[in-house]
């Protein structure tokens, strides 16, 4: 078993655990992980989503054959998705009886001194007051994080923001390998991470699915980046979201990155 604190929670799901392959909303999954969120923050925690998925969602509400390359198609595709993936999350929520908030970051957001301690308070005050943020980058309007960025990343910030204790990286795979599973059999899972090495970020891979943006390499550094305010960071599978359970109750279930280096 492990020893966790968990009394503020970020969880960060990808876009191919909120979809089917096909592109369409998977709402039986997402309803699982809104019940479980909702339970940990009866438990009396802190509980923070970080939600990838909306210009996955803008895609299949267009019925656009593939996802856009061109960053004005993104961005419409995005503001299009954006609206209906907070409704899908509002109905799901007032359902176990939570509130929620939307707060949409940018890189600007975080680099500026102002508008990080806005940020800062205003999460503050959101936690106080019994709301689950629900966070996403600005698509919209911001071309570079578009091109560039990914949630995994987005997610470690925002776990900073609110001085988390446990940063939950829900992804299509168990974990870290030491190799490709999908290409090398003997490839094997390594349950504990305490420190993050360039031979680590070499071995972690490629893009992510068709939908998303991100793989293995984005959630080592953004649980690099937690790290530098020792949250620990947990990669799992994202395919069910009562692993969260598992993970906060501190079973040896995915990658852990442990908030603290080993001396």
């Amino acid at each position: 078993m492990r020893t966790l604190k968990s009394n503020t929670v970020v969880v960060k799901i990808g876009t191919s655990s909120l979809t089917y392959a096909n592109g369409k909303m998977n709402y039986r999954r997402i309803e699982k992980l809104v019940m479980v969120l909702s339970d940990l923050k009866n438990q009396g925690k802190n509980v923070v989503l970080v939600s990838s998925g909306a210009i996955g969602v803008g895609v299949a509400k267009l019925n656009l054959p593939k996802k856009p390359t061109e960053v004005k198609e993104k961005q419409a595709t995005a503001a299009v998705g954006q609206c209906q993936l907070m409704a899908i999350y509002d109905k799901f929520f007032a359902q176990y009886g939570q509130d929620v908030a939307q707060i949409l970051i940018t890189k600007y957001i975080i680099d500026n001194e102002h508008s990080r301690s806005n940020a800062v308070n205003t999460f503050s005050t959101l936690l106080q007051m019994g709301v689950i943020p629900i966070v996403n980058e600005n698509d919209v309007i911001s071309t570079e994080e578009i091109e560039f960025g990914d949630n995994d990343t987005l997610s470690a910030y925002v776990a900073r923001l609110v001085k988390a204790d446990l940063l939950i990286i829900l992804t299509d795979i168990d974990g870290y390998y030491n190799d490709n599973p999908k290409v090398n059999p003997d490839a094997k899972l390594i349950y504990d991470i305490y420190e993050i090495t360039d031979e680590l970020k070499e071995k972690a891979g490629g893009a992510g699915s068709k939908l998303g943006t991100g793989g293995m390499i984005t959630k080592l550094i953004a649980a690099e980046i937690a790290q530098k305010d020792e949250i620990t960071t947990v990669i799992a599978q994202g395919d069910n979201p009562e692993i969260i359970y598992q993970i906060v109750d501190g079973e040896a279930v995915g990658t852990m990155v442990h908030g603290k280096r080993s001396e």
